[in-house]
């Protein structure tokens, strides 16, 4: 078990000192949370997302360098043009000082884009594309909670390892799926695997049946799952009734939350293996933070990404006070200076290309059997690094990092 550095959250709001000359633009602090509320990953950031920032500001104590510290929030429902009005009216009409969150990943390149254009903070809590911190990464984003690299290096690399050699990808539709299946396809391949094929299907479907059975007739070994929330739960369920895991074949969740495995039941996705950045039972830190957060949310344990708010926003409201402003440049030098044990995540640094560094976990499913009580439902197989779940930082094509060599 690590130290704890911080215990209660409230304790880390006061690591830092501000300097003497503190000061904010319009004398407020103001977050914005854009998320999911009313569609597909609501599940998995959503209202949740909303409570777990309310929650760091309150640990920290509801104002910074003398200000009160103000919160609001929108609906970006995971498009493009949605995300980049939305940033685009907080960060200029209403004076918003940080954007967190921004759902699906396109909806946060659009967003991150706005970002780097007003020269304003953006913390990206839950897209996964890892162009983020590679091709499109900008002086003001960081990616915060994981990454499409980071679960190929997981979930696919030890997939392989156990025997699972040929792979079809059922891929969600956009930046996000097909940065996934990029990255997964390239582990697969280095680990000795082939990919015979794959099949892309829309965001937010219902019916996954003609996809299904694409992936059934390409006699796989393994089908990989590159998409998120209800689109994983209910190709998942899909894939029971048409008897493919019975027939042989075996499902590869890519990117799996505790909420998606809550929905499936441990019935259903007991044995599935994945990859994740925080689960609630890891340690005395994140069970501490997960109780309080469900004592609020009707007994719901976090998510990854809802921990991944409350992480970025604690640690953010630090970085004002040590910097003693909230001038975007000040704020994210100290962002990336100093190295911190987060309460959620452990020990973590954030990288010149704003990749957040920290541990991730391969996890497997439990058996109905094997758990213990409500939301026990994962059994750690292996912690990695986060200097091996992450992609190099030379590697990247990242232009922050090309100016500096």
């Amino acid at each position: 078990m690590r130290p704890n550095l911080f215990g209660a959250a409230a304790l880390c709001a006061m690591a830092w000192a501000a300097p003497a000359s503190a000061q904010l633009s319009d004398n407020v602090l103001k977050i914005g949370v854009a998320t999911d509320l009313s569609s597909l990953y609501a599940d998995i950031n959503g209202p949740g997302a909303v409570s777990a920032v309310q929650m760091a500001i309150e640990d920290f104590g509801g104002s910074v360098l003398g200000q009160k510290i103000e919160m609001v929030s929108g609906d970006i429902q995971n498009k493009a043009d949605v995300a980049a009005t939305v940033a685009g009216r907080w960060f200029d009409a209403e004076k918003v000082d940080v954007i967190l969150g921004a759902g699906a990943s396109s909806s946060s390149i659009a967003t991150s884009g706005v970002a780097a254009s007003k020269k304003k903070i953006y913390l990206a809590t839950d897209p996964a594309s890892s162009d983020l911190t590679g091709k499109l990464c900008n002086a003001y984003t960081v990616h915060w909670t994981y990454d499409t690299y980071a679960l190929a290096n997981g979930t696919g690399s030890a997939v392989v390892k156990a025997g699972g050699k040929t792979w079809f990808f059922l891929t969600a539709d956009y930046a996000f799926g097909y940065a996934l299946e990029r990255d997964v396809s390239a582990v697969v391949k280095a680990s000795g695997g082939t990919v015979l094929g794959g099949v892309r299907a829309p965001i937010n479907t219902n019916d996954f049946s003609s996809f299904l059975l694409q992936a059934q007739a390409s006699k796989a070994q393994i089908i990989g799952l590159a998409n998120a929330g209800g689109d994983t739960i209910n190709s998942i369920k899909q894939a029971a009734e048409f008897g493919i895991v019975k027939g042989g074949q075996k499902l590869a969740g890519l990117l799996v939350f505790i909420s998606d495995v809550h929905s499936l039941t441990l019935e259903r996705a007991q044995g599935l293996r994945l990859t994740e950045a925080f689960y609630w039972d890891l340690n005395d830190q994140t069970r501490a933070f997960s109780k309080r957060y469900a004592a609020r949310n009707n007994g719901k344990m976090p998510t990854s990404v809802q921990a991944g708010f409350y992480s970025a926003a604690l640690q953010y409201l630090n970085a004002v006070k040590a910097a003693g402003t909230d001038d975007s440049d000040k704020v994210m030098a100290k962002l990336k200076e100093l190295k911190w044990d987060d309460p959620v995540f452990g020990p973590s640094y954030i990288r010149a290309d704003g990749r957040k560094m920290h541990s991730m976990y391969l996890f497997e499913v439990k058996s109905p059997a094997e758990s213990k009580g409500p939301w026990d439902y994962y059994k750690l197989l292996a912690t990695i690094p986060g200097e091996d779940a992450f992609r190099p930082i030379t590697q990247g094509d990242c232009p922050l990092v090309a100016k500096k060599n």
